[in-house]
């Protein structure tokens, strides 16, 4: 589910932001999203979720951080 809200922008950022999307063949709101998404994965603060979209399994390779609650959402 996506949240709608209004965001305000500096017009020279926001033209920048309109090039780079345009040269990755993407919506200026992709690309938004894109550069959100990304700032937080870099920054540990979401976790990357795998084509399935289960939250609860590990998709970097990298041990679960609670096992058993895993376990727990995975046999629901």
């Amino acid at each position: 589910m996506k949240k709608s809200f209004a965001l305000r922008v500096d017009v020279e950022v926001y033209e920048a932001i309109e090039k780079w999307a345009a040269d990755e063949f993407r919506s200026t709101n992709g690309q938004i999203e894109w550069i959100l998404s990304d700032a937080l994965k870099r920054a540990k603060r979401q976790r990357r979720r795998p084509a399935g979209g289960d939250p609860a399994a590990p998709s970097d390779g990298q041990p679960s951080e609670n096992p058993a609650k895993e376990h727990r959402l995975r046999e629901q």
